[in-house]
């Protein structure tokens, strides 16, 4: 019989079981790459491109979108790592993790021959949220967790804080994990219920050490080019009246070829004159107006700059836009467009305006803002690199302890959530008959994988400390679901009084992801790839 051509000369067509089980292939090698950076004893992964960029990053959704992944399977891993990210911020290394070793599980089955249908169907009804119930998983989680509603402020900064460490724990910074989390628990606290991540500022100056970042109630920012005149200007108020600008103050030569006919050179004295006195009189409102501090996102020429110099105002052109939003709703202030009919309303305060060294730049720093919808965090460090780490695994903690803030459950960190949901589906198993039992078990099996990697990449002896974990798990009176792996000693610990703790809708959204990441790559039996 005369063959059918159905598709165009060239196209690839590769289906069936060993379609699938190539791309589970290819999704447990990209899980591989960020195997070894999971926990506090994680490596960091050194990545640079062609434009000679070097990152180094502990971050799995850094990690995840630095890689250029080609393969069509994989790439759904690096969506679900970004997914993760913009939603609850950290847990992305966690997420590639499971889905990886959901799919390694998974795998031996689907090579002796079971429908990929029958895994995905048990795997869903683990932790998809039916109409009945959540899945069974989930309900569990929600049983272990423990809420901070209800707590004074201070224990409540306590508990965020052990949160922010737990996730700093993992990164760089690691080192400095209180100091930092204690400081990211001050700037989310301070921003209040204001959802805005842009309102908390982070600006990195190189130099000095770790210890040396602060955390300002208030808004930062370096200092803007300045003309002559500038020196006189006073350098610190306190409770001055800022004024947010955005026009420039300097002399307009007409943009348009405007052409003025005279007949007597006298009369040109007066087209000067009526320049200059334009922008005086735009400076005098400005002074009139009562305001100490005046900003402006565009030029303020060195005639002001000596006008305000010589009534002792501070002024800055040039102010980056989104420096001067945030100025605006900390201090209370509106931007303007127009210096005309400039009322108190407008003008925004703050208790202490001061330009101070950082480093080797200069940076104006409003404190004490009365709206305090804003908190700039300012990072040193030695090198860029470093703190560019440092900067995006602020970003995590930052995202965590909001997370926390608002839905205010925390969870055992360390392994002991993903043990605890291990054994309870082993026992769950236990009840069912059938080959479900077996997809149960191996699901089971896979989130062993998060405790295992702990203890791997710290050096320890990851079976020996499993065994150890599943026979505290497995004690009748259940005093064993908090403990998790004891990075310190290779032994077990109770994880809640060591203070390892995360937010609940962490691990809810990570193994979420990851079980329908992976029953997409299930559900896929051919790949059909088109000629260009």
């Amino acid at each position: 019989q005369p063959q059918i051509i159905l598709l165009k000369e060239g196209t690839d067509t590769s289906q069936g079981k060993a379609q699938l089980v190539s791309n589970i292939n290819a999704c447990t090698a990209v899980a591989d790459v960020v195997r070894t950076t999971l926990g506090p004893r994680g490596m960091d992964k050194l990545i640079h491109d062609d434009k000679g960029n070097v990152t180094i990053s502990n971050d799995g959704a850094t990690i995840m979108k630095l890689l250029d992944i080609v393969h069509p399977a994989a790439k759904i891993l690096v969506d679900i790592a970004k997914s993760q990210d913009s939603e609850v911020g950290d847990g992305t290394t966690t997420v590639v993790l499971l889905a990886g070793e959901f799919l390694k599980e998974a795998k031996p089955f689907v090579e002796d021959g079971v429908h990929p249908q029958n895994l995905i169907r048990i795997f869903m009804s683990l932790f998809m949220l039916n109409v009945l119930h959540n899945g069974q998983a989930i309900e569990k989680i929600k049983e272990l967790a423990v809420s901070i509603e209800g707590k004074s402020l201070e224990e409540k900064k306590s508990l965020l804080a052990k949160c922010a460490a737990t996730t700093l724990s993992s990164k760089l910074i690691g080192g400095e994990k209180e100091f930092f989390a204690s400081m990211v628990v001050d700037a989310v606290i301070a921003i209040g219920s204001e959802d805005r991540l842009n309102m908390i500022g982070i600006k990195k100056v190189p130099g000095g050490n770790m210890r040396d970042s602060f955390l300002v109630n208030g808004v930062a920012f370096k200092k803007t080019f300045s003309y002559a005149g500038f020196e006189q200007q006073p350098k610190k108020f306190t409770n001055p009246r800022i004024l947010l600008l955005n026009i420039e103050l300097e002399l307009k030569s007409e943009k348009e070829n405007a052409e003025i006919r005279l007949s007597d050179p006298s009369q040109y004295q007066s087209i000067v004159d009526a320049e200059w006195n334009i922008i005086y009189d735009k400076l005098d409102k400005c002074v009139k107006s009562g305001a100490k501090v005046v900003l402006s996102r565009l030029a303020i020429g060195d005639l002001a700059t000596q006008y305000f110099a010589d009534r002792d105002i501070f002024c800055a052109g040039r102010v980056a836009e989104e420096d001067l939003n945030r100025v605006a709703a900390a201090t209370g202030g509106t931007i303007q467009t127009s210096v005309n009919n400039i009322i108190d309303e407008v003008l925004g305060t703050c208790e202490v305006f001061e330009e101070k060294q950082v480093g080797n730049e200069r940076f104006n720093i409003f404190s004490g803002c009365p709206s305090g919808w804003t908190a700039t965090i300012v990072l040193r460090g030695g090198a860029d690199q470093f703190i560019e780490e440092a900067e995006r695994s602020l970003h995590d903690a930052i995202m965590i302890v909001r997370r926390a803030l608002k839905n205010s459950t925390v969870v055992a960190g360390g392994g002991a959530i993903d043990m605890e949901i291990s054994r309870y589906l082993r026992q769950h198993a236990r009840t069912i008959a059938g080959k479900s039992q077996l997809f149960i078990n191996s699901y089971a099996k896979a989130l062993e994988v998060i405790p295992r990697q702990l203890c791997d990449n710290a050096g320890f002896d990851a079976t020996d400390v499993l065994n150890k974990l599943r026979h505290k798990h497995a004690l009748p009176s259940g005093e064993g679901a908090p403990y998790g792996v004891d990075i310190n000693t290779g032994g077990i610990a109770d994880s809640f009084a060591n203070f390892v703790w995360e937010p609940s809708v962490v691990k809810i959204n990570a193994i979420n992801a990851a079980t329908e990441a992976a029953c997409l790559i299930l559900s896929v039996d051919e790949t059909v790839k088109n000629p260009k």
